[in-house]
């Protein structure tokens, strides 16, 4: 379903402190830019196959986020190959869609538009969303008026409803109160048994135990290891502690 073949991804960045556009303008004109490469990704190679659950360990700054915006195709990689099939939803950055003037009832079908959800489909699942997100109560308020835990539960219950090939999971399985939690990851294990292909990033790793047929460990934008699940983990958690 997904295959990395050497890919990278290169950010420029400017050496000189630039105060303005009219400066950088300056600059460029006079060909006077200069820049710093920063690999953020260099040479990743791996596949996922159908069904498979692939966890993605690192610390901050490794290059977890990136590599599954790439895959989502937010980003583009600078070189190599990539490859992905079928329907993809990323679970990234939730509630990043919300418009906070619109009421959560609003927000589900704007959302959802963002998300590739035809209004049909968000009708038909109105209701099952909804209850899901246990928001009876605040349908009708401005998503301003919601705490950060309010907004994660709608936007993980919008986004799970629909049954993707790829499901791209970066650190939400922490929404909102500890039954919301179960629910999501509840949730999660039924996409999982479906056949949906998942990359999960997370720092629990007894979630990555838990739920991953194999993980890989990012390090520095380049990939550290891939394998087994138990023996990447416990080599990735000897690593973080030092010892």
């Amino acid at each position: 379903m997904i295959t990395l073949n050497r890919v990278g991804l290169c950010y420029r960045m400017p050496k000189d402190k630039i105060q303005s556009m009219k400066e950088y303008l300056v600059a460029l004109a006079r060909g006077r830019l200069r820049y710093n490469s920063f690999f953020a990704l260099s040479d990743v190679s791996f596949s996922v196959g159908r069904g498979e659950v692939l966890g993605i360990v690192g610390s901050n700054g490794a290059g977890k986020s990136t590599l599954l915006k790439v895959i989502a195709g937010i980003l583009t990689p600078t070189s190599g190959e990539l490859r992905v099939k079928g329907r993809v939803v990323p679970m990234l950055e939730l509630g990043s869609g919300f418009d906070d003037d619109l009421t959560g009832r609003e927000n589900i079908f704007l959302n959802g538009a963002i998300l590739g959800y035809s209004e049909q489909f968000l009708r038909e699942r109105f209701d099952e969303i909804v209850e899901f997100s246990g928001l009876y109560d605040f349908l009708d308020v401005p998503v301003r008026n919601y705490s950060s835990g309010m907004v994660m539960r709608l936007a993980f219950s919008i986004a799970s409803m629909v049954e993707p090939d790829v499901l791209i999971v970066d650190e939400i399985l922490a929404v909102g109160d500890a039954r919301f939690q179960e629910k999501s990851y509840t949730r999660m294990l039924e996409l999982m048994h479906r056949g949906t292909t998942v990359l999960l990033v997370s720092h629990d790793l007894g979630q990555i135990r838990r739920l991953c047929d194999r993980v890989l460990w990012l390090d520095g934008g380049r990939v550290r290891r891939i394998g087994d699940t138990q023996e990447v983990c416990d080599a990735y958690a000897k690593a973080s502690s030092g010892k």
